[in-house]
């Protein structure tokens, strides 16, 4: 049996009474206290005009980087800097690289469209030297990069936790990171599809490397609410630099009137939306007060996934047959908390599964089913009722 916390998502639910989200891992639904974080915003603005900065940098920034900081065992919250997207953060790092000469990046053949296209595009000019580790086979995938990794030469290693077309792991990340030879190569951690989604323990790496996520999968509080963990002395004063990270306690280079801060300020934008703080605040209490982690959401994802595939067995749907599952289950840290199928079919089951009322999505010949809180047996239940003779 599988926890329910349906009724913790009511309104989210009700705006789509027809809608079965299976796409947790694309858009997960929020919780309704995020709907009082909005609003709590809004006042906020409206009580204290211009004066709400010093509210936000002084209590709600606090606020949220200690609850990230717990759920990832990171020992100074201070390190954690906020942006409205994760391509701010990729700027930055990249803006922290040697200018004398192309500075040479490793990544794997299966990042995510952000880091993907911006970094083939600065390849294509000669800006970087790009190395790719194919993805799959995935059994392999650990072992390979650690091999390229510990051959060194990277100024940027940039790598995803969880791949965003798999749901694969890269299994033991503290090994990979301790296997980077050079202290001057940055190692940037993709986070987005691990945060909240799996068991994530930062605590040995902490100084190290870089770990990036965001609030619109399954930490649940929706889009412009991205963060960076910023290992202390790592890219200490990046050259995309925006207004807010003049905040703080400055320390600037001799030679410069630019000063940064130490903690992970150093890497903060200028001016930002912080309604997406105000919802993550919320929902980071919310799951504080249910005593709910990343663990009890894999678990519970895992189970509901299990049930999934067992009823897709008894369908017997030939796109969505056991040959055609890419994810490597079995061991649960090996994946995250979606299943996917590679099939020509994708992009015409996507649609065929929205006129039935069940949100999935697919990129390229991928299809992706993402399972979370929001979700109960019930609703598996009821997909798969509704899957019954779905012919493509």
């Amino acid at each position: 049996m599988t926890g329910d916390w349906t009724e913790h998502f009511a309104r989210f639910r009700d705006m789509a009474p027809g809608r079965i989200n299976l796409a947790a891992h694309s858009h997960h639904d929020w919780p309704d206290v995020s709907f009082a974080g909005q609003g709590l915003a809004w006042i906020d603005a409206a009580r204290l005009a211009g004066d709400k900065w010093d509210l936000v940098f002084g209590e709600l920034i606090p606020a949220v980087q200690a609850g990230i900081a717990r759920h990832l065992d990171l020992p100074d919250p201070a390190t954690i800097a906020f942006a409205p997207n994760t391509h701010d953060f990729l700027r930055r790092l990249l803006s922290c690289l040697p200018v004398r000469r192309p500075p040479r990046v490793l990544t794997t053949g299966a990042e995510f469209h952000t880091a993907r296209r911006q970094l083939t595009r600065l390849a294509e000019d000669g800006l970087i030297l790009l190395d790719e580790v194919a993805a799959e086979p995935f059994a392999t995938l650990h072992d390979r990069l650690l091999g390229v990794i510990a051959a060194g030469g990277h100024d940027l290693i940039y790598l995803s936790q969880v791949l965003f077309n798999s749901g694969a792991t890269l299994g033991d990340l503290a090994a990979l990171v301790r296997a980077v030879p050079s202290p001057e190569t940055l190692v940037a951690i993709d986070g987005y599809h691990g945060y909240l989604a799996l068991p994530t323990d930062l605590s040995a790496i902490a100084d190290r490397a870089f770990y990036i996520a965001g609030g619109y999968k399954y930490a649940m509080a929706g889009e412009g609410c991205c963060f960076m963990h910023c290992p202390p002395g790592y890219g200490p004063r990046p050259r995309d630099t925006g207004w807010y990270a003049a905040f703080g306690t400055l320390t600037a280079a001799p030679g410069s009137s630019i000063g940064y801060p130490a903690d992970g300020g150093r890497f903060l934008g200028a001016t930002f939306d912080p309604s997406g703080l105000y919802r993550m605040r919320a929902v980071l209490d919310w799951l504080a007060g249910e005593g709910l982690d990343a663990g009890i959401i894999h678990r519970h994802a895992i189970a509901l996934m299990r049930q999934f595939l067992a009823g897709l067995d008894a369908l017997q749907l030939e796109a969505l047959s056991a040959e055609n599952l890419i994810t490597p289950l079995g061991d649960p840290a090996a994946h995250g908390n979606f299943l996917a199928f590679r099939t020509e079919e994708a992009g015409a089951l996507e649609a065929a599964l929205a006129q039935r009322g069940i949100a999935s999505d697919h990129r390229g010949d991928v299809l992706r089913f993402g399972f979370g809180l929001a979700l109960d047996e019930g609703d598996v239940t009821d997909a798969l009722e509704r899957m019954s003779g779905l012919q493509i």
